[in-house]
């Protein structure tokens, strides 16, 4: 046991004992004292990135009788993982000043998040991979109410009806599976299954399990939730909402779909599908939307069909271009956020004429949006690219598929041209032009995603170079 902590867990121990740490100190520190509850976790994720250097990826390490695993797969998602929850608890400063009584206790719960996230890339059984999906859906619902009012309670009761719902059919697709391979452990289903031909059972238990996954990432039908949740819940905990769980869920979904549920094509067929229409929905509802939100949250749920679609067509390829376009699109969603945070509007309009005030925050976010509408020397752009070219290499099938996604993209660049083009408006003499005052933070994570995003726009070729060995090791 002694091995397995110290060869794949201390990043998670670490960050555990940052969670208990802060319970601790919300029943017995001053809410005068609130501002050291960001710093707390600020320490524990740094801490938790550091300790990744003891984690074991090679060989691939087998830890708890096989329910834990490690690789340099799972490294790279943790990685990614902890630094986003690096910049969101940055971003975190304006939620708990408005909330200073439950300041360690929100931070303690956005930890919990981020360990079981982190537990969901390394899961390598049903049983494990269920608890921590949990873990990680319990601090979601509790992350989007921190927000004081009623809308931020509703968005929450929402996302908890649709994950029930999801966790069910989850559920049911893991019993029927078990039924059939007398299993839970992922390795072990994957030598059954390989070793026997596959049944109709078979490919229904696995689309159950994998339509209870996908549900977190707002892909039809179970989109209806990411807008009320996006429209009313806090920029912070979106920049969360956006980045965390996405890793999480396709950084399992993608394995799941190589090794275990790898041998359905009915599931491929499904999940080309689904893609497809979640994107026309999405691209479509947006144009038709002036909410920011409302519109990044339809970005949100296209952006997953664009990566789905490419996942389901496992290959090695496919896979190293899954990860790049991950990495590239959580930095674009943290800029875009940290931005939201700082001037505080939802309707475009709200945004009228910042740039003549505010260049350099302007100019990030405007850099920003371009990579989320794939515009070149982004990141976006190259991501796009790469993702494209996986799915147009997969086969004739799949070719009217990538059609009508490459004509949806070109549609989506109106409304993030929408959001855009206030920006540079010229207001009237009557006009007032909002005064943005952020504090150091919020310019910092905005500045360094944004960045980010230029720098992996301009040299993809490392970072792809990276994925590209990841996948082939999986």
């Amino acid at each position: 046991m002694l091995n397995d902590i110290f060869n794949i867990l201390l990043p998670q121990i670490s960050l555990g004992g940052f969670i208990i740490l802060q319970l601790i100190l919300s029943l017995v520190v001053s809410p005068k004292l609130y501002r050291y509850a960001r710093l707390i976790s600020i320490v524990g994720i740094v801490a938790s990135i550091l300790l990744l250097s003891t984690v074991q990826t090679e060989p691939q390490y087998f830890a708890f009788k096989g329910s834990l695993m490690s690789d340099s797969y799972t490294l790279l998602f943790d990685f990614v993982i902890l630094l986003c929850g690096f910049f969101i608890a940055l971003l975190t400063r304006g939620l708990v000043k408005t909330i200073k009584r439950n300041a360690y206790t929100f931070h303690a719960i956005l930890l919990t998040a981020i360990f079981g996230a982190m537990n969901v890339i390394s899961a390598n059984d049903f049983l494990t991979l269920f608890v921590s999906i949990e873990l990680l859906s319990f601090s979601t619902y509790f992350l989007i109410a921190a927000a004081r009012g009623y809308y931020s309670k509703e968005a929450s009761f929402k996302y908890l009806l649709t994950s029930a719902v999801s966790t069910g059919v989850f559920l049911f697709g893991v019993s029927y599976l078990y039924g059939i391979t007398g299993s839970l452990n992922l390795s072990q289903i994957y030598e059954i299954v390989m070793s026997s031909e596959p049944s109709i059972m078979y490919s229904i238990s696995a689309i159950l399990i994998v339509s209870g996954l996908i549900s977190k990432l707002a892909v039809f039908p179970f989109a209806n939730w990411v807008i009320d949740v996006y429209k009313n819940t806090e920029s912070s905990v979106l920049a969360f909402l956006s980045t965390i769980p996405k890793l999480a869920v396709f950084g399992i979904l993608c394995r799941l779909l190589v090794f275990p549920l790898g041998n359905s094509f009915e599931l491929t067929f499904v999940l080309a599908v689904i893609a497809l229409v979640t994107a026309f929905w999405a691209n479509t509802y947006a144009i038709r939307n002036d909410n920011v939100k409302v519109i990044l949250a339809c970005s949100a749920s296209a952006n997953s069909a664009y990566v789905l679609l490419a996942a389901c067509l496992v290959s090695v390829y496919n896979l190293s271009t899954v990860i790049f376009y991950l990495i590239c699109y959580v930095f674009m969603n943290i800029a875009v956020f940290s931005f939201l945070g700082i001037a505080k509007g939802t309707n475009v309009d709200d945004f009228e004429g910042l740039f003549y005030k505010h260049q350099g925050l302007a100019g990030a976010y405007t850099l920003s949006i371009l990579a989320l509408a794939g515009i070149p020397i982004t990141s976006g752009f190259a991501a796009k690219i790469y993702l494209f070219s996986a799915i147009a290499n997969s086969g004739l099938i799949f070719v009217p598929f990538l059609l009508i996604l490459l004509i949806l993209t070109v549609a989506a660049f109106y409304y993030y041209l929408k959001i855009l083009i206030p920006l540079f408006k010229k207001c009237d003499k009557n006009t007032e032009v909002s005064n943005l005052v952020p504090v150091f933070s919020q310019k910092f994570v905005l500045a360094a995603a944004a960045i980010i995003t230029l720098l992996i726009g301009i040299y993809p070729e490392k970072i792809i170079e990276l994925c590209r060995f990841i996948a082939y090791n999986i």
